[in-house]
């Protein structure tokens, strides 16, 4: 066997499902058809639950940089649209947290204590990250982790059996345990799987560019509805987008010409603008589909080659991210034969909700996009709703994605949610000790019974005696490695280690205590 898994797709998502497996000790490689990171625009940020995911993994420090470099350009543009007058803070120039179908959702509105919007800790802060930026930076902790990245090598085809994928490529066949496709919305390995990929068709056209125009200051900031469609300018130079419920288009593969955008713009703006050139651009539309199950044998998907939709709330990286994170320490698990019975098949039925979640969301935001006057009529009602506190928390809770909760057994309110960034005794936090990708038991109450109790997972689960000063309720919470709390028990209650709580928590996501004898 050459390698545990092979990843087909080097992006993003398939980055980091490599340096997921690593840290789980998979012998991992990346198989990446582009022989560099493709510059063309894409997303440009990034919801709580990906940079929290991110952060877990220590790369705080190299996503605020980043973002600093993002709010720069920001700045830039603000002055440019303010004939040279400083353009503040993000909240202080466009005072906006995000939007809804292109309706502006205001900073200032947001109830930070609703669930999910204020525990995330310094990850919160992290927003106006790239995907090219984040392919990049995960493109060298995938070096330094040891993971084989063969870029200019794509997969052609696969066999696959009952013990072992031979993959094909241009440059030879490589032969692994298992397949994992990251390869984007039009999936190779998705199609010769054989995946059932239900949804629903497209209805817009969407451009999205970063150009040098005259005429622009006629072109309002934001997120503007027409009697078009719908357009935005900013919140970078030159950045616009255009959207048009006029089909999908003829060719989705033809290049985007600097006559086609403006005529476009032109069109849903109103404004007459004039396209000098066009440094970077791109089209897609609003089909929405997910395949049935993430996982056929031996191959399994992840990212949009699991699931697409349109990019209206830049849902869809951090939703890759967060499969990565799901699936590459359960894979590593089933590798190194410490998987209980069952654990990869809760890959497809954890993350497989999410993904429906986030395309009913998307479709919604395309109905409230409509010129139509119905869908203009419930475009108002959505904007009265977006100007209230409870409109903007609900709306931006959920765009942000922190509100996901598995359906995990156990009546404690943080089973299930990922896990608050907790402030510890001696100013570390939760975030700190997840660094290395395994799972971690906190004693917050200093309790000899349950730390006994995990002593046989000392190879799987690390575990830390502290104390949380913030959440003097707890007593103990076990965190699994992609950050969702499995178990937990407060202080006042019976002790943790009373009942089979604990117990039955670590057997059912880590398997039997090392040395434990099992039925045979």
């Amino acid at each position: 066997m050459d390698y545990d898994v092979v990843v087909a797709g080097g992006g993003p998502v398939g980055l980091m499902l490599a340096c997921e497996l690593r840290l789980g000790g998979a012998r991992v490689a990346v198989l990446e058809r582009l022989t560099e990171v493709d510059t063309t625009i894409k997303g440009g940020a990034i919801t709580t639950p990906g940079a929290e995911a991110l952060y877990r993994r220590g790369m705080l420090p190299a996503l605020a940089e980043v973002q600093r470099q993002a709010m720069d350009r920001f700045q830039a543009f603000m002055r440019e649209r303010n004939g040279g007058n400083g353009g503040g803070t993000a909240g202080q120039g466009l005072g906006i947290i995000g939007h809804f179908a292109g309706i502006m959702l205001r900073a200032d509105l947001v109830d930070r204590t609703e669930p999910g919007l204020g525990d995330a800790g310094p990850a919160a802060e992290i927003a106006f990250v790239a995907q090219q930026d984040i392919e990049r930076l995960l493109g060298v902790r995938a070096d330094e982790l040891g993971v084989d990245v063969r870029r200019g090598v794509e997969l052609t085809g696969f066999d696959a059996d009952d013990e072992a994928v031979t993959v094909r490529t241009g440059h030879g066949t490589v032969r692994a345990g298992w397949l994992v496709g990251c390869d984007g919305g039009r999936s190779r390995v998705r199609k010769l799987a054989g995946f059932e990929f239900p949804g629903t068709e497209p209805e817009i056209t969407c451009h999205q560019a970063v150009v040098e125009m005259t005429g622009a200051e006629d072109l309002k900031v934001g997120w503007t509805a027409t009697d078009s469609g719908v357009y935005a300018h900013g919140p970078m130079p030159g950045r616009v987008v255009t959207v048009e419920f006029d089909g999908p288009p003829a060719d989705r593969n033809a290049p985007v010409t600097t006559e086609d955008l403006q005529a476009r713009l032109r069109r849903v703006s109103g404004v007459d603008v004039t396209i000098t050139e066009v440094r970077t651009a791109t089209r897609f539309t609003d089909h929405a589909r997910q395949v049935t199950d993430y996982r056929k044998g031996r191959v399994l998907l992840a990212g949009d080659a699991a699931h697409v939709h349109s990019a209206f709330g830049s849902q869809g990286l951090s939703l890759g991210i967060g499969d990565a994170m799901n699936l590459g320490w359960k894979l590593a698990a089933v590798i190194a034969g410490r998987a209980p019975k069952g654990l990869l098949d809760t890959y497809t039925s954890e993350r497989h909700p999410v993904g429906a979640w986030v395309l009913d969301w998307t479709r919604s935001q395309v109905a409230a996009m409509r010129p139509d006057p119905r869908s203009r009529a419930l475009r108002e009602i959505v904007g009265d709703l977006a100007g209230t506190v409870v409109g903007t928390t609900y709306l931006t809770a959920r765009l942000n994605g922190g509100g996901v909760r598995y359906e995990l057994p156990g009546e404690h309110p943080l089973t299930g949610r990922s896990t608050p960034d907790l402030e510890l005794t001696g100013g570390g936090r939760l975030a700190d000790h997840l660094h290395g990708g395994r799972a971690l038991l906190l004693d917050l109450t200093d309790d000899p019974e349950l730390r006994a109790l995990a002593a046989g997972y000392a190879d799987r689960v690390d575990t830390l005696t502290t104390g949380c000063p913030s959440r003097p309720e707890l007593a103990a919470v076990l965190v699994r490695p992609d950050g969702f709390t499995a178990w937990a028990a407060d202080a006042g209650a019976k002790a943790p280690t009373s009942t089979a709580g604990p117990a039955k928590a670590l057997e059912e996501w880590f398997g039997v205590p090392a040395g434990a004898v099992t039925p045979g």
